[in-house]
């Protein structure tokens, strides 16, 4: 037995279900059909992302790009599980999973309509960790790599998963529905919330990137606003996951090979997925009616694992914050790595603020090109710290 911890009475983790997993192959499953420019146009919609280049026909057939392309962040989209999945093997009974933090390194490959993606997905391995949240807690990291149908690689993610007890994480009522009704806005608060948001659009709509030489370490991006956030902007999130639209997918496990990811993960009856059931109503594992994902739109049941109420995805918060980056960078820069960490979820009712700071600037890096390093924090409107991330992003120089 791998123990989260040794004192006797302490909650104790058994782990031998991972130990044997970890450095393999994991998760085989894929898309089948190839993404068009609705699914790129759905994506940038429920990220609320609206830089022409992705959504405007117009637009995009004038650019450099000639067309439609997709965002970098939409990467995640294309993938079965959005990363989380290879981060989550093993059977860890009466525990459920939140995301922790996002780590991308991107290649220099546009993604298209017209384009499929493959992946290859393993299991990296965990630590285990004492937390406010939920006493003993695992940090779970899955890697997934993606390439296109001519076998260009596109990106690699590394994902962070927390696994927790439910039990444990309802007894320190960290997330209680007490803590966590939602906000209501006034009128007058919508109407600044909605003029930041114009403004960013307005910052950088035309895609021009700043110039290497003339950006200096201490510059601050505009600032981006997101929400506020509810049931509606959660689901609508959802959908924009191909994945999570029926039909879109296919386990293709090798001949002989024992895949992790169809096995009971511990989860409660009420939060997991029926495969079978799938068959015939595909709302039984389609990721919002039923399955883990669900206590995103259903108070209910994310008051069942700790939650206190509807909360959104790791997945969105990252794409924002790539999306944050790109649309600053312009349609001459290029985010080459990102890494991110989710200290807490958005939750209903809730705004996400963004801002951003020059901490570097690397002149030769190993991306065969000038970078600026950009630090990005995501805070609530009470100033509460939902996101820190770093990017290392190109401009032209």
């Amino acid at each position: 037995m791998t123990a989260a911890t040794k004192n006797e009475g302490e909650v104790q983790l058994d782990l031998s279900e991972l130990d044997k997993w970890v450095g393999k192959d994991v998760v085989f499953a894929e898309m089948w059909d190839p993404c068009n420019a609705t699914d790129i146009r759905r994506w940038v919609q429920a990220m609320d992302y609206p830089n022409p280049l992705h959504w405007d026909e117009q637009f995009a057939n004038s650019s450099k790009f000639g067309g439609i392309v997709a965002p970098q962040s939409f990467t995640v989209a294309m993938d079965y599980g959005h990363g989380c999945h290879p981060s989550c093997v093993g059977n860890i009974p009466g525990s459920h999973l939140i995301f922790g933090g996002e780590e991308w390194w991107f290649y220099g490959t546009p993604i298209r309509p017209g384009d499929k993606l493959t992946q290859k997905r393993r299991f990296d391995g965990y630590d285990v960790a004492d937390t406010k949240f939920a006493g003993p807690t695992l940090f779970t990291r899955g890697d997934t790599v993606h390439h296109n149908q001519h076998g260009a690689l596109v990106a690699k993610e590394r994902a962070t998963a927390i696994r927790y007890l439910v039990d444990e994480a309802k007894k320190r009522g960290m997330y209680d529905k007490e803590k966590r009704s939602p906000k209501k806005w006034s009128a007058e608060d919508l109407e600044g919330i909605n003029k930041l948001r114009m403004d960013w659009i307005l910052s950088n709509r035309e895609g021009i990137s700043p110039q290497f030489k003339a950006v200096n370490v201490g510059d601050t991006l505009p600032r981006r606003v997101i929400g506020p956030h509810s049931v509606v902007t959660f689901a609508l999130e959802c959908r924009a996951h191909r994945q999570n639209i029926w039909g879109t997918w296919r386990w293709n496990v090798p001949e002989g090979v024992h895949d992790p990811a169809t096995d009971d993960a511990g989860f409660s009856e009420k939060m997991s997925y029926d495969f079978e059931a799938r068959k015939v109503d595909p709302r039984q594992a389609d990721g919002l009616f039923h399955g883990p994902s669900s206590g995103h739109i259903n108070s209910d049941k994310a008051e069942e694992i700790g939650m206190g109420g509807a909360y959104g995805y790791g997945a969105s918060m990252n794409a924002w914050f790539v999306d944050y980056i790109s649309y600053w960078a312009g349609h001459n820069g290029f985010v080459w790595h990102s890494k991110s960490q989710f200290r807490s979820p958005a939750f209903e009712g809730d705004v996400t603020f963004l801002d951003g700071e020059i901490i570097d600037k690397i002149e030769v890096s190993p991306y065969g090109a000038p970078v600026v390093q950009i630090k990005v924090k995501q805070t609530t409107q009470t100033g509460e710290v939902i996101l820190t991330g770093i990017a290392e992003v190109e401009l032209p120089y």
